[in-house]
């Protein structure tokens, strides 16, 4: 019987994984210690892709082909660096865009009807029938979308079942978008009651919503993050919150991961949560699914399934 392909399995909170791999793969995991005595026998790295990945560590892996993403993102790969080393990387495209947009519209709704900070004052005993909390509709509320991709485009649709006006704003055009485009981010936001940043990440748009936007979203503003952390400028947003040039931020996704939650305690009219919004049952069967298919075609010298398509 042949030997079993070997498998480095990157991050930690990708270990459920090795149930599924360890029948076909002998599987390795990098927080026990670096594979060193195992190194030319590992064909494929599993990782989470929103993670950088280490380059020297690429390089001690004489016999690696593939760097398989588990997620759909895969801003923490240098994917030109990598191919130029001959190897392949594959993602899990369009298996939790809706998940993610039920998200967004989740942390909408818990910040502008105030749902969370109604909730801690329940169960705080602070509940006065005479200072009863009044929120805006969300009928007629202008959202603007950052990037239309599958993620804005589930995002937009239902905004619109909640009555909302959209606009969006991407660095593309795109002629057949159902919701107008403006030309600039920052009028954007300007022209904006809620801003949503569901944009795909990587080096060229880090800090891409600056203490500029910000400003423009304004006071009465409501700024959502369900893409990347690293796509908005997390100090200046502290900063907005706390001087009120900024209403509100509900957040999914953070700069550092997880977030301290020192950094966040004293901030305002905030709701967090812990870059869940794709993450449901249904989506990780799916992306599970998709690593299985690739692993299998890659160690079979077929075409990968989903390889990243840039």
């Amino acid at each position: 019987m042949s030997e079993k392909p070997g498998i480095l399995i990157m991050q930690r909170h990708l270990a459920p994984l090795t149930a599924f791999l360890e029948s076909a793969y002998t599987v390795h995991r990098f927080w026990e210690g670096p594979p060193v005595e195992a190194a030319d026998t590992i064909g494929a790295i599993v990782v989470a892709g929103e993670f950088e990945l280490d380059k020297r560590l690429i390089a001690s892996l004489p016999n690696l082909g593939l760097i398989a993403c588990f997620t759909s993102g895969y801003d923490g790969i240098d994917v030109a660096w990598a191919r130029a080393r001959g190897l392949g990387v594959t993602h899990a495209p369009a298996v939790n865009h809706e998940d993610v947009a039920d998200h967004a519209l989740g942390l909408i709704l818990g910040a502008r009807r105030q749902i969370v900070s109604g909730d801690r004052q329940v169960r705080g005993g602070d509940w006065a029938l005479e200072t009863r909390t009044i929120t805006r509709s969300m009928h007629r509320q202008k959202l603007g979308v950052v990037g239309l991709g599958l993620i804005g485009q589930a995002l937009a649709r239902r905004a619109e079942a909640c009555r909302m006006d959209v606009a969006w704003w991407g660095p593309n055009p795109k002629p057949d978008a159902a919701w107008p485009r403006v030309d600039d981010l920052v009028q954007l936001a300007r022209e904006s009651d809620i801003l949503a940043v569901t944009c795909r990440a990587d080096e060229s748009n880090r800090g891409l919503i600056s203490g500029a936007v910000l400003e423009a979203l304004g006071p009465e503003g409501l700024l959502v993050n369900v893409s990347r952390g690293q796509v908005v400028d997390e100090d200046a947003l502290i900063a907005a919150l706390r001087a009120g040039k900024l209403g509100s931020a509900a957040l999914d996704v953070f700069v550092e991961e997880p977030t301290p939650a020192a950094r966040w305690t004293d901030v305002p009219n905030t709701v967090l949560t812990p870059h869940t919004g794709g993450a449901t049952n249904e989506a990780v069967q799916g992306m599970l699914g998709l690593l299985m298919a690739n692993l299998a075609a890659h160690f079979a010298g077929e075409p990968l399934r989903t390889p990243v398509a840039e």
